[in-house]
Parts: structure tokens; C-alpha cells; sequence
């Protein structure tokens, strides 16, 4: 039940407004995390977890259709390397924009309202990339699906960790991020389709690509119009009556399905709700409060980012120049090691809510970049072939990917609420500008350079970072599995309506 202090309306379950400014107490979090799973959790994994797939399409796609779109005749006055470098860079761009333009007005305005807005600037944009007819407006609209992409990593990956119950937590977050590479997959096996110009012409296969992503943006916008706002975010905004409502009604249909009375919420909270929370006190709470955190965030991304780089990069080049692939042939090696980069999640994601997170997203961390300096070795000393070379890329992305993924659980849950969106808009976009400018910066020469020196050194540079990381994750990590959020991370508006009370423990513990 909800119970509104004297300044907060009226008391009673299902009451009152709950207007800002008022101190509510409310065992909402307790109830979400104590339910059991059910369709409903169901309806939100796949309303809010599919646009991963969305964001693999997009990703491996372009990469793919570059040499086509470049060709005359294609219906595009464009070069291979503007593609590749111009257009990829303005995706990276205007993702990190609009992760942290995103992010903040998440936080600000809420899950549901921004989720839904995201998904409609990819679809607008995507739709308009599919009938481009020069370079700038490809570009333009690249950037702007860059944009809605960057911000539905915010709204989205808050609004799952703040609806599914604790002991599902890890391993929902990482298998949905996770996800990315089917789309990646399907990306790949499409382009090989959509570029056969025996099935289509040449300068419609890759408008087709483009207006496939519409297409399933527009099927996951019909069930995404059906998941709720978080109820986490709504009582700290003043809504605590509709949180309680939208809380009840879950309750209501899975004690019916299952016919069992669900137990008691075994503890509550009292929060001062509030309407936003400004920068300043968002980056006092990362960089001063939760320094350690903020610490181990950036040290996860830096190093995911760096490992991809080094192999995903120049990956197609690597297989054209040392092993004699046909280029018409990489998009089939991808699939492979995108198929690789999801079951790492998909099979390992339960071991984060049981072994823990800290020493899992270490031991990722750090068998990926160990299997990397393998993989670089044997490449050095010629003992691998294409088909040996993609296996081991699979072993490495195995583990990267659900370390990558965790580094995305980790940020979404291990700081306050108010300030959950913008901090994974935050390291996101850090991530991003490292891996998509730094990484081309400096994996471009090494891995095209057709010296095997160059590549090995392209390799142990990712490996390095990936290592690096997984030790500072053996010592910072926070161990938040099958703990509620406001456990691991008071809101700041809890300690606001207790500010005269001693926190329950250490802030960056």
C-alpha cells in the first residue's frame, strides 16, 4: 500500500494524489520484486527488448550494403568510404546525442513517454534513409536514426530494471542486450539477399533493407504501446496513486491466472517526490557519491568497446586478405560470430543473478581478452585458417558479449533512481565515442594493412583493455544480484525525505 505524509494528500491504498513535494511511504519496489513471472513480464520483454534487434539490423547492415550503394546505378552519388566513415561516423554522433538528450528527458519526463518517442524518430528516420537521394540527405537522416537509437538505450534499459522483480534482473538485462546480435545476424543474411541482383534491381535491394527495419519498428510500436510506466519512476514523480493502481492490477491478474494469494511485501519506502533533478546534483551523485561505480562503469565500456573494435572492425578485411574469403562471402562468417555473441548472454545470463555479478563479469571479462591474446598468438604464428579464425572469434564474443551486456546492467542499477536514464545515457555514449571514433582511429591501419604484425598488435590492444577491466571489475563491481534496486541504491529522494537520518550503509559500497 501507498501512505501519503501530512503534505502528500490522502492516505489509504489506491489514494490521493501524491502531488511533488509531498513525502509518501510506499512498498510498490517490494511488491514489483516479490512477483513471480508471468505473461505480463512477458508483454514487457518483448515491447522494450526487441529494438535490440533493431539496433544489430542497423549496425551490421550499412557495413554490408557500402560497396552497393557505392556502385553507379545504385540511385545514391556516394563512395565507399564516405559509407563507411562519413555515415558511420554521424550514426556514432547522433546516438551519443540522443542517448544524453534522451536520458535526461527520461528521467525528467518518464519511461513510457520517452520510449514511445525514441522508437518513433527511428522509424521517421529509417523510412527517410530508405529513399535517399543524395548524400546529405543520407547523412541527415543517419545521424537522426543514430539519435532515436542512442535514446532508446536510456529509457529502455531503465524501464526493464525497474520493472522486473530482482531475482530475474541480471539475466532478463543481459539476454535483451544481448539481443542485438540476432538483428546483427539478420542483418547480415539479409544484406546477402536484398544485394542479389538476380532478386532485385540495384538500386532498390538496398532501399528494401532499409524499409525492412520500418517495418518491424512499426510491429514492436504495436505491442510497445502496451507496457506501462515504470511505477518506480511515477511515486517519486507524484503519481504514487497511479503507481499503485498500475502495481495492483498486475497483482490482481497474476493471483487469477495462478490462483494463488501472492505474500507480503516484506518492506516499504518514504520518499519526498519530486518533478526532476538537476545536472549538478545527477553529477555529484556519480563523480563524488558513487565514484567507484562511476569508475568501474567507464572501465567496462572502455574495455567492451576497445575488444569489438579490434576484431569486428577490420574483420571482413581480415578474412579477404590473410584467408582468401570472396567478400561476397563475410556476411556468412559474421552470422556465425554474431550467433556466437548471443548465446554468450543466453547461456550465461542465469549465472549472473545466482554466481553473482562480481565475480561473472569479471571472469568475462577476463577469459574474453585471455582467449583474445590466444586467438592473436595463433594468428601470428599462422596456425589458423578462416573457418578456425571465425571459431575462435566465437569463444572470445561469447564471453565479451555477456560482459558487454553487463556492463549496461551494471550502470542501470547500480546509482539512484533520478538518475538511472542519464547515467546509462552517460556511459553509453562514452562507450560509443570511444569504440566509434577512437577504435576506426586506431584499428583502420592495423587491421587493413595486410601485415599479420599489424593485426596481432590490432588484437592484443583490445585484449589489454578487456583484461584491465575485468580486474578493476574483480574489485568494484557492486554485488547487486537478486537485491532490490533501492537496496543497492538509495534514491535521492528517500535520503531527501531522511535527511537527517544516517545512510543505511556506505554510499559507494
Amino acid at each position: 500500500m501507498t501512505a501519503f505524509g501530512p503534505d502528500g494528500g490522502q492516505g489509504g491504498r489506491g489514494g490521493g494524489t501524491g502531488g511533488t513535494g509531498g513525502t509518501i511511504t510506499t512498498d510498490v519496489p517490494a511488491r514489483l520484486d516479490r512477483l513471480p513471472w508471468s505473461r505480463w513480464h512477458w508483454m514487457i520483454v518483448i515491447g522494450l527488448g526487441t529494438v535490440w534487434i533493431l539496433d544489430g539490423l542497423e549496425a551490421t547492415v550499412v557495413g554490408n550494403i557500402a560497396s552497393r550503394l557505392s556502385e553507379p546505378g545504385s540511385g545514391l552519388s556516394i563512395t565507399d568510404a564516405q559509407v563507411t566513415g562519413v555515415a558511420a561516423a554521424l550514426y556514432v554522433a547522433g546516438a551519443c546525442t540522443g542517448a544524453l538528450v534522451f536520458g535526461w528527458l527520461t528521467d525528467r519526463h518518464g519511461r513510457k513517454k520517452l520510449f514511445l518517442v525514441t522508437l518513433g524518430v527511428y522509424l521517421a528516420a529509417t523510412a527517410l534513409t530508405a529513399v535517399s537521394f543524395s548524400a546529405w540527405w543520407f547523412f541527415l537522416f543517419r545521424f537522426l536514426t543514430g539519435f532515436g537509437i542512442g535514446g532508446e538505450y536510456s529509457a529502455i534499459n531503465s524501464a526493464i530494471d525497474e520493472l522486473i522483480p530482482r531475482i530475474y534482473r541480471g539475466r532478463v538485462d543481459l539476454i535483451i542486450n544481448g539481443s542485438f546480435w540476432l538483428g546483427a545476424m539478420g542483418g547480415s543474411l539479409l544484406s546477402v539477399l536484398m544485394l542479389n541482383t538476380g532478386v532485385f534491381p540495384l538500386n532498390v535491394g538496398w532501399r528494401l533493407t532499409f524499409a525492412f527495419g520500418v517495418v518491424l519498428g512499426l510491429a514492436i510500436l504495436l505491442v510497445r504501446r502496451n507496457v506501462p510506466e515504470s511505477p518506480r519512476w511515477m511515486f517519486i514523480h507524484g503519481r504514487a496513486a497511479g503507481a499503485e493502481q498500475l502495481v495492483a492490477e498486475a497483482e490482481r491478474r497474476i493471483e487469477a491466472r495462478t490462483g494463488r494469494r501472492l505474500p507480503e511485501p516484506d518492506q516499504a519506502i518514504t520518499v519526498r517526490t519530486r518533478k526532476s533533478t538537476g545536472f549538478v546534483e545527477i553529477a555529484r551523485t556519480l563523480l563524488r557519491t558513487y565514484p567507484r561505480r562511476a569508475f568501474l562503469g567507464l572501465a567496462l565500456f572502455i574495455g567492451q568497446a576497445f575488444l569489438y573494435n579490434a576484431i569486428t572492425f577490420g574483420f571482413g578485411s581480415i578474412l579477404v586478405r590473410f584467408f582468401g574469403v570472396p567478400s561476397g562471402d563475410t556476411g556468412y562468417y559474421f552470422a556465425v560470430i554474431a550467433f556466437g555473441n548471443f548465446l554468450g548472454p543466453l547461456l550465461l545470463g542465469r549465472l549472473f543473478d545466482t554466481v553473482g555479478r562480481r565475480p561473472m563479469i569479471s571472469s568475462t571479462y577476463l577469459l574474453s581478452g585471455v582467449l583474445l591474446f590466444l586467438t592473436a598468438w595463433m594468428f601470428g604464428d599462422g596456425r589458423l585458417g578462416a573457418t578456425t579464425m571465425t571459431a575462435c572469434w566465437c569463444a572470445v564474443l561469447f564471453f565479451a558479449s555477456a560482459g558487454a551486456s553487463a556492463a549496461y546492467l551494471t550502470v542501470s542499477e547500480v546509482f539512484p533512481m533520478e538518475t538511472r536514464a542519464l547515467a546509462i545515457a552517460f556511459f553509453y555514449a562514452i562507450g560509443t565515442a570511444a569504440g566509434g571514433i577512437s577504435g576506426p582511429l586506431i584499428f583502420s591501419d592495423l587491421t587493413q594493412s595486410g601485415v599479420v604484425a599489424d593485426t596481432v598488435l590490432a588484437f592484443s590492444i583490445g585484449a589489454s583493455l578487456m583484461v584491465a577491466a575485468g580486474l578493476v571489475a574483480a574489485f568494484l563491481a557492486t554485488p547487486a544480484e537478486r537485491r532490490s534496486l533501492e537496496d543497492i541504491a538509495e534514491p535521492l529522494s528517500a535520503r531527501a525525505a531522511t535527511a537527517s537520518a544516517p545512510a543505511s550503509g556506505p554510499a559507494d559500497g
